[in-house]
């Protein structure tokens, strides 16, 4: 993830966002999964007012070979962007316009910290996620997230504890690249090899 120089204004205006945006309703289905999830346009429509409200935009392009890119602006000049890159099943108009929406999706919903997606607490990949869920201590389940407060918090990391803690407290984003190379910078700047 790239950024500016200081978040804060950004920070407290993507709070207040996500404090005033309103559930998203999941009107699309897979099939295939039996699932539902919210569409593009539902999403674009719910976000566009508490976006204006709180001085903020936003901007996606595809980058490179199938890789697109979601840059979040506040009226102060403060950003963060990062680039999300999927290859399509099929190389065809069709499949690459396929490929943009679903990337589009869900890069709005992780960088707006939006809920678009039916969540299985993990239960369909593992019987046993509930049980390790219930087990897993209160203070390493955050209630509500984004992979922006995950990226903030690991930077404002006091020492290669809290670095650790920050990781597993933020399991969920443990893939995203940004919040591991925040993770890398961390540990360099304390000097150490093991987080």
């Amino acid at each position: 993830m790239e950024k500016s120089e200081s978040i804060k204004e950004i920070a407290i205006a993507l709070s207040k966002f996500q404090s005033e945006v309103p559930n998203i309703s999941k009107d699309g289905s897979n099939p295939f999964f039996k699932s539902k999830y919210a569409t593009l346009s539902n999403i674009l429509e719910t976000i566009k007012k508490p976006l204006i409200d709180n001085n903020l935009s936003y901007s996606q392009f595809p980058s490179g070979e199938h890789g697109l890119t979601t840059i979040l602006m506040h009226s102060s000049g403060e950003w963060m962007q990062d680039t999300y890159k999927m290859t399509p099943i099929k190389n065809d108009p069709q499949g690459l316009g396929s490929a943009i929406t679903y990337q589009r999706r869900y890069a709005l919903g992780s960088i707006l910290g939006l809920n678009i997606d039916e969540d299985d607490d993990g239960n369909k990949a593992s019987e046993t996620s509930k049980a390790k869920k219930e087990n897993e201590p209160t203070e390493l389940r955050p209630t509500n997230y984004t992979i922006v407060q995950a990226i903030a918090e690991m930077e404002t990391s006091k020492n290669i504890n809290e670095v650790k803690l920050t990781w597993a407290k933020y399991k969920i984003f443990q893939g995203n690249d940004g919040f591991a190379r925040m993770k890398e910078v961390m540990k360099e700047k304390f000097n150490t090899k093991t987080a």
